[in-house]
Formats: C-alpha cells, sequence, structure tokens
C-alpha cells in the first residue's frame, strides 16, 4: 500500500469516526442504551463506583464512623510490615500452588474414568461427582468439620481401621491447610465436567493413528490427549487458582467450628493456620473497622491476582494446542 493510499484510508476511517448518526441510528442507540440501562446502573452503583472508592480508601484512614484521612502509602507500607500479612499470603499461596495443581490433576483422572465407553451406570457416577457442586458451601463445611474430626470423624476412623493414627487435621496447625485443599478436590465436580467436555470433543482418528504406530496408553495420552484438552487444562488452572486466591467462606466456617472458645476472636484456626488472605481482608474490614487497611489488602490482592494469571498466560505459550490456529 502506497503512502498515499494510507493516508487516505485514515482521513476515510476519522470522517466515519466522527460523522454524526443519524435520526434512525440515534433512536436505535437510545433504544438500546433503555434495555441495558438496569444492567448499567447496576455495574455503576454496585461494581465501579465501589472499586473507586476503594482505590481512594486505600489510600486514606478510614474507619467507617469517622471521615476518611488521607494518610498516602502508609496503609501499603504498614502491610508490608504486618506479620499477619505475610501469615494470609504464605497460607493462599499454599493453597493455590499446591491445593489447585492438585485438585485439578485429580479430577483430569476422575474425568478420564467417566469418560470410559461402555461402562454401565456411567451416568450416575457423573452426577455423583458433580453434587459436591450444588452443595451449599457452609453446609459442606460443616460437613467436613465432622469427617475429619480427630478423635470421632470418619476419616480418621477408616485410617484406623487400616493401623494408620490419622492427623489433628483443622485442630493441627501443620495439618489444616491440607484438609482445606481435601475439601477443594471434593467439590471440584466443576472441573470434571469440563474435562468431559474437552475429552469429548477429542478425535477418535488421532488415536487410531497413535495405536498404529506403536504407542502405548500413557504415550497416547501423553502426546495425543494432554495436547488436545490444553486449553480445557489452561482455563481450569486459571479459575481454580483465582478462587483459591479468594478462598474465605471454607476457612470462615471452619476456624470457627473448631473454636474451643467460640469467640470471634478465634477466627483463622489454630495458630492461624487458616488465616487466608480473603479472611484477613475481612477481619480488618469488618472486625476491626479498618477500612483504609482492608482496602489496599483488597487491591494488592487484585494486582497478585493478575500477575499470576498474566505469568501463567506466559508460561502455556506454545504449551497451549488451539484447533483453529495454524
Amino acid at each position: 500500500m502506497s503512502l498515499g493510499d494510507k493516508f487516505g484510508s485514515k482521513l476515510v476511517l476519522r470522517s466515519l469516526r466522527w460523522r454524526r448518526l443519524s435520526r434512525s441510528e440515534l433512536r436505535n442507540l437510545l433504544v438500546g442504551l433503555a434495555f441495558i440501562s438496569p444492567w448499567l446502573i447496576g455495574f455503576l452503583c454496585f461494581t465501579l463506583y465501589p472499586m473507586l472508592a476503594s482505590l481512594y480508601y486505600s489510600f486514606t484512614d478510614f474507619k467507617i464512623l469517622e471521615s476518611p484521612r488521607w494518610v498516602g502509602l502508609d496503609n501499603y507500607i504498614q502491610m508490608f510490615g504486618d506479620p499477619l500479612f505475610w501469615k494470609s499470603l504464605t497460607n493462599t499461596l499454599y493453597l493455590t500452588f499446591i491445593g489447585t495443581p492438585v485438585a485439578v490433576a485429580v479430577a483430569l483422572g476422575i474425568a478420564l474414568l467417566l469418560n470410559t465407553k461402555g461402562m454401565r451406570g456411567i451416568g450416575v457416577f457423573r452426577t455423583i461427582f458433580f453434587l459436591p457442586v450444588i452443595f451449599p458451601v457452609v453446609a459442606a463445611s460443616i460437613l467436613w468439620l465432622w469427617l475429619l474430626n480427630p478423635p470421632y470423624g470418619l476419616v480418621n476412623q477408616l485410617l484406623g481401621c487400616v493401623g494408620i493414627h490419622g492427623p489433628g487435621w483443622f485442630y493441627d496447625a501443620a495439618w489444616a491447610k491440607n484438609g482445606i485443599v481435601l475439601m477443594t478436590v471434593w467439590g471440584a465436580g466443576d472441573v470434571i465436567i469440563i474435562y468431559l467436555g474437552a475429552l469429548q470433543g477429542v478425535s477418535r482418528s488421532l488415536y487410531e493413528a497413535a495405536e498404529i504406530d506403536g504407542a502405548g496408553r500413557w504415550t497416547r495420552f501423553w502426546n495425543v490427549t494432554v495436547p488436545m484438552i490444553s486449553p480445557a487444562i489452561l482455563f481450569n488452572l486459571i479459575t481454580q487458582g483465582i478462587a483459591a486466591f479468594q478462598s474465605f467462606t471454607q476457612a470462615y466456617v471452619v476456624s470457627a467450628g473448631t473454636s474451643n472458645s467460640g469467640s470471634a476472636a478465634a477466627i483463622g484456626g489454630t495458630q492461624n493456620s487458616l488465616l487466608f488472605y480473603g479472611l484477613n481482608l475481612y477481619n480488618n474490614a469488618f472486625r476491626y473497622f479498618h477500612m483504609g487497611y482492608a482496602s489496599a489488602l483488597g487491591w494488592f490482592l487484585l494486582v497478585l491476582i493478575l500477575f499470576a494469571t498474566f505469568g501463567l498466560f506466559r508460561l502455556s505459550r506454545g504449551r497451549v494446542y488451539y484447533e483453529g490456529e495454524e
């Protein structure tokens, strides 16, 4: 394309961009805006405004009943000097980088089993594995409090039948986070369904070609199945990782249920082993009413999630296969 053609195309685009709308186009635009106005109002009032307000409050000393007082970066400086911040961040990173890959891997294994052709009652098993997704989180947490109770829980009772002394689970700081990981694996039914959809989209001809070349079961899985479902793996890692960064309800219910005194001051589990980032943010915002500091915690979490997601996308380059790409 010559220089004159480029200049001419830019003029055309600019004229189209600033062209006045006709009366019918303007009417259609207003009608469209009227139809989406409930969503627009909800977004502006309940999403955009709270986000911008929290960004402002993160630079203030705000205790709800008092007017916010500008303190600049003091909240962020206080954050990095707060031992509870580092404890909550460590717990959250453990759940994200240990619990999420375990849950995603176990879900993939279950999906491979549920994708077996000719198995009787396969629909019943698929339903059973999906049921935890629709189970209320609070009720599920209370159920797991009983299942993982050290002296009376079903899990330790079964371990005792084979001669294994069960751990303290939520009552032991070394095992509390592993109990949350176990709950995460149990509730990964939506991940299983996504994997099932991806597995059923893999062409049978690819497996047949691999079998003709003498590929074994593991070779077919690693060189055919994994590349073909790699977009689903990446999607599940990202969504489950973001959910792990924001983990709150399970830790809140479990830590309150394991409190000997039953007081709110004990929320966070034994030795703060269940003090995840979301729970620490909740404590500062709604128990101590340090809204400015809590807003700073929230914005730091947003930046942390963005960096983690971006890093995962960068690591996935050249490793994720999209069928439409050349």
